[in-house]
């Protein structure tokens, strides 16, 4: 799978922001067949960074996401300026 077949859209709510600014994560709808390995790997080769963990989440709307945390090196804020959410 390429990283843009696994990788829906970033998330932007309160939460998502909320963990942004506290634990350096972002929130991402993902395609329902993926992975945490593809996800990761995924995110790692679209932003160029570096992934601490993934975990995914299936909400009842049917959606799969994923709460990625980023390395101390990389600030989900950096990556969430780029995509236009902040």
């Amino acid at each position: 799978m390429k990283p843009l077949d696994v990788i829906k859209y970033p998330l932007s709510s309160e939460k998502s922001i909320r963990l942004m600014e506290s634990e350096n994560k972002l929130e991402f709808v993902v395609d329902r067949r993926a992975n945490k390995q593809e996800i990761k790997k995924a995110i790692e080769e679209a932003f160029n960074v570096k992934i601490v963990s993934v975990q995914t989440f299936n909400s009842q709307s049917g959606e799969k996401r994923a709460y990625v945390k980023f390395s101390d090196e990389t600030p989900a804020i950096d990556i969430a300026t780029k995509l236009g959410l902040m």
